[in-house]
Parts: C-alpha cells; structure tokens; sequence
C-alpha cells in the first residue's frame, strides 16, 4: 500500500498533508481472504523548526527519528525552535510483521524557482516491525534536509511511504 503525504518547507519545515479519515489509496489486492488490509496514518509532522541560511554554500539539517534531536552543518543555523519527528500509525491484522519503506530522496521546490532535497530518511522502529495484539504499530521518522543552493523560501515535495505485508 502506498501512503503519500506531502512535506511543506519555510525555511526548513517539513509538513505532512493533514490525516484523513479514510485512505484513498490503500488497496487490499495483496490481503488474503479474511485478513485486515492495512492503513497508514500520518498524525505528526516533520518539522525542523527555525533555520537560517548563513552562506552561499548550502547545507543541511538533520532530524534523528530515535532523538529528535536536530543537528546542522555549512551554512545553515539553527535559530532555535523545537524540531519534531514525523509520526505514523499503521493498522492492519493484529501481530502481523510489516515492512515500512521511505524513499532514498525526494525532491523540494519553492514557488520562487528555489529547490532543496529531503535525504537520508529514518525510522525509530526495530529491523523485523510488527503490529501489537490490536493491530496497530506507532513509529517516528526523521529526514535531513539539505540545501544546494543560498535560496530560503517555501519549499514543498511529495514523500511516499510504502506499507506492506512481510
């Protein structure tokens, strides 16, 4: 099942779409006869708090899924704020292991023509994730953010996550 939620970006601020009551986009096509098909909710949103570009070179900003600690490097300054993990909810067939994927990189572009790339995505949960005895898994994911070039602005980009069955 593929969840999409899209990230809006001011001067570092990642956002996913506001969660719906119900998936649009979730198909059951590989759910067996009987079994719960699985539904992903994104309840939180990836937030990097308050950056400054300091310089010409670019530079990035990470946020740790684990932490949520936020960490910069070149030429961005933290200004403070306090940086949030993504978080999501998976529902489905009770003790069941799933696989959650995020893509390796997504693009992000400001209406001004400016562009930066969420990299590096993260997750706090175990190598073999499972959903407890009610059907439900809990997870934080984090990203970095890295900026190319010396435009801040408003930049925004679709993040697809991928729920399946193991």
């Amino acid at each position: 099942m593929v969840r999409p939620f899209f990230a809006f970006l001011i001067l570092a601020l990642a956002t996913p779409a506001a969660a719906q009551s119900e998936c649009r986009l979730c198909y059951s096509g590989s759910s067996k006869p009987g079994e719960r098909p699985l539904t992903l909710e994104v309840f939180a949103d990836l937030n990097f708090a308050r950056l400054a570009l300091t310089g010409r070179d670019g530079g990035s900003a990470e946020i740790d899924a684990a932490s949520g600690s936020k960490r910069t490097e070149g030429a961005i300054a933290n200004l403070g704020g306090m940086a949030i993990t993504g978080r999501g909810k998976v529902t489905g067939e009770p003790l069941r292991e799933v696989r959650i994927e995020l893509p390796q990189s997504v693009p992000m572009e400001a209406p001004d023509g400016g562009n930066a790339e969420l990299t590096d995505f993260s997750t706090d949960l175990p190598e073999h994730p499972a959903l407890d005895a009610n059907g439900e898994l809990t997870f934080s994911f984090g990203a970095r953010l890295v900026m190319h070039h010396s435009m801040g602005g408003n930049y925004r980009g679709q993040v697809p996550i991928t729920v399946d069955y193991n």
